[in-house]
């Protein structure tokens, strides 16, 4: 009986024949996406709301989680139609524009919104276009939907010329035009004359009847400086075009999963056929809704959250700290993050931050990093680092 025991043992613990996976071969060498997540005193990389909610706010989130956990034995609204109104009602306070919750669709994340856009319009012979440096995920959302990516170019202030992006949509043709405003790792926001230029030339191309699609990703519009717009204005004037946003930036709620977007009812239509059945759990669609009835008070934290961003812009534009003394070239920007450079060896810098417990982002285009906005303390934090760093680089070079 022992022996047999042994024996059954040690066939258990051999290894398993290796087998190939049928992969598809254009994901053969790609890495998961993700920046990296590193227990460091201080995380200003991923563009994080650094305030936790408030007491007030976790108690209804709390109790209405528990309202909906005692339903659980059931599906949820798979259209989620009550926070979807409630999106709506939100919407119409913070752009002034009236939506009804048909025109409102939500999803786990902008990311999972972005992924029905080129579900519905996307796919095999058809093109997505955006305009470089944008947000890093909107190739990997065109290569999953099988999607062939162009990326137009944006200007050396990374701001767009509408003229040139109305002649590369006229150009390329595409099914999908993504616009990031705020735009992801520049913080550079569209004016309004740029949005209807594109919206304008997409309308100009016929493909087969039907006209590409035009979506402005507004993730970080709610730190946008006063006076700049919103692209939800245009969308009586634009069937074309749908606006994304997230609960995970402004309402500090990254952890909730939850993104929505606003567009025409035949367009929000299409994204409700490629959805999966129940994709947005009542769990989150509770704790959604219990974090939009405290709106105003997260608000606040918005406006503490640009003042240290601009204070942030104003300190980096007087600092001569680069070995050739010259000053940090500063994207203007309207997100909850800055752009800043240029460094001979990013990297290094990076390290160099890291290494005295600062984590902010390589990211961007080569010789540039970009840190997010965190609690003032945070922020002296990163100055106080960031000035260690290159001092003591540049005293490397100085020295024979």
């Amino acid at each position: 009986m022992t022996h047999a025991v042994d024996q059954h043992s040690a066939e258990d613990s051999a290894p398993a024949p290796s087998v190939r996976l049928p992969l598809r071969p254009e994901l053969a060498n790609e890495k998961p996406y993700g920046a990296p997540q590193l227990d460091v005193p201080v995380l200003l990389n991923v563009n994080e709301n650094p305030y936790p909610p408030g007491e007030e706010v976790v108690a209804t989130i709390a109790e209405e989680v528990a309202r909906a956990a005692r339903g659980m034995n059931r599906y949820p609204d798979r259209d989620a139609t009550v926070l979807r109104q409630d999106l709506a009602d939100y919407l119409a306070v913070e752009t002034g524009v009236d939506l009804g919750h048909l025109d409102v669709w939500a999803a786990n994340g902008s990311n999972e919104v972005m992924l029905h856009v080129l579900q519905a319009f996307g796919g095999p012979g058809r093109t997505a276009l955006s305009f470089a440096p944008t947000y890093s995920m909107y190739p990997e959302y065109a290569r999953d939907t099988h999607t062939t990516w162009v990326v137009g170019r944006r200007e050396d202030d990374f701001t767009l010329d509408p003229a040139y992006a109305a002649e590369t949509i006229r150009e390329v043709r595409p099914s999908v035009v993504l616009l990031a405003s705020p735009n992801n790792p520049t913080g550079t926001a569209l004016p309004t004359a740029t949005v209807e230029a594109v919206c304008e030339a997409a309308l100009g191309v016929d493909l087969d009847g039907a006209h590409p699609v035009v979506v402005v990703d507004e993730a970080y519009a709610e730190f946008r400086r006063p006076g700049t717009p919103s692209a939800v204005a245009l969308l009586e004037r634009y069937p074309n075009l749908a606006v994304t946003r997230t609960m995970s930036k402004a309402f500090a709620a990254a952890g909730a999963r939850l993104g929505y977007l606003v567009a025409s009812g035949d367009f929000v239509d299409a994204l409700r056929i490629v959805r999966l059945p129940y994709h947005l759990s009542a769990i989150t669609q509770a704790a959604a809704g219990a974090a939009l009835r405290h709106r105003e008070s997260l608000m606040a934290q918005v406006a503490t959250l640009r003042a240290e961003r601009d204070a942030c812009v104003a300190w980096l534009r007087e600092q001569r700290l680069l070995p050739d003394g010259a000053p940090f070239e500063v994207a203007d920007t309207d997100a909850n993050f800055v752009l800043f450079g240029r460094f001979g060896d990013r990297h290094a810098v990076w390290q160099g931050l890291l290494d005295r417990g600062v984590l902010i982002r390589e990211t961007g285009p080569d010789g540039w990093l970009r840190v997010s906005i965190g609690t003032s303390e945070e922020m002296a934090a990163f100055r106080a680092a960031l000035t260690e760093v290159l001092q003591e680089n540049k005293q490397g070079e100085e020295q024979p």
